[in-house]
């Protein structure tokens, strides 16, 4: 009952990132949000939450290694803010399924940085997911769209930025974590892009409240999800986020539907996820 608990926490999380791309489409059709503002409220939101329960638990922050701290913050900050830029030049679709790369950026990245992780099979897997990628970004022409560089930008940049989650856990807990990625990713996102953040009116604070929502449910979901569930079945769950962005399109976001190479695409990485999980599982 309660890995049954688990799956649907880690399948909810998924399906809360989607949402949370959702809202940014919604949003252009009433108001001019940038893509720095979402960022910003979705952090600002976390680090209210995540402090909030903390203070409730009266639980203290405990930085181990603060350079694993920051880089978990700064890769995040950059996955999150190429994924929303995705999601908003291209589509919610591709924005999503790009995004979900980072398996295969990270096995990819391991492969060539750590000699025990070299897996004959892996890198067959990055070369088939290479090939979804391929018919994602060039679906029909030989031309590559650089506007699509973005999402798989955000599927690089996320890759580090849990290289650097599933180093830091070994020196902090799962709060003290999330208090720094939120709040220094605020403090972050604010330095940069403090021209394009402002007091809101109502409909933007509206969008902006829900997309921030609903990335932070996600994230507690997942979390939360991780604690019942193992690596290679949470894995595969989140993977799904995949097949949902491809089915919900038309109807979620009112975007057309994928091409047939675009479904092709997806489903090569979605499968390349699945094996490379299933991988790192049997290889200890």
């Amino acid at each position: 009952m309660v890995q049954v608990l688990g799956w649907l926490c880690v399948f909810a999380s998924a399906f809360f990132f989607y949402l949370a791309t959702v809202v940014i489409r919604w949003a252009e059709t009433e108001t001019s949000i940038e893509t720095s503002f979402f960022v910003f409220a979705r952090f600002l939101l976390g680090f209210i939450v995540i402090s909030t329960l903390m203070l409730i638990k009266r639980q203290k922050p405990r930085p181990g290694n603060y350079h694993l701290l920051i880089g978990r913050t700064v890769f995040n900050c950059l996955a999150v803010y190429f994924f929303f830029k995705a999601v908003s030049v291209t589509s919610v679709a591709e924005g999503n399924i790009l995004n979900m790369t980072y398996p295969v950026f990270l096995a990819l990245f391991s492969w060539i940085l750590l000699k025990g992780q070299r897996d004959p099979v892996g890198v067959v897997m990055v070369v088939v997911a290479f090939a979804g990628i391929w018919l994602i970004l060039s679906p029909g022409e030989f031309s590559l769209r650089v506007e699509s560089l973005w999402g798989l930008a955000s599927g690089i940049t996320a890759s580090f930025s849990i290289l650097y989650l599933n180093i830091s856990r070994r020196y902090h807990d799962s709060e003290t974590v999330l208090l720094y990625m939120f709040g220094l990713g605020s403090v972050i996102i604010y330095a940069i892009f403090f021209r394009e953040i402002h007091i809101p009116d109502g409909v933007a604070l509206y969008y902006l409240l829900l997309c921030a929502a609903f990335g932070v449910g996600g994230q507690y979901l997942l979390t939360l999800g991780f604690r019942y569930v193992t690596a290679v079945e949470g894995g595969i769950i989140s993977s799904t986020r995949i097949l949902l962005a491809a089915m919900l399109g038309p109807v979620v976001a009112m975007e057309p539907s994928l091409t047939v190479s675009g479904w092709l695409g997806a489903l090569l990485i979605f499968t390349a996820n699945v094996v490379l999980a299933v991988r790192r599982m049997t290889r200890g």
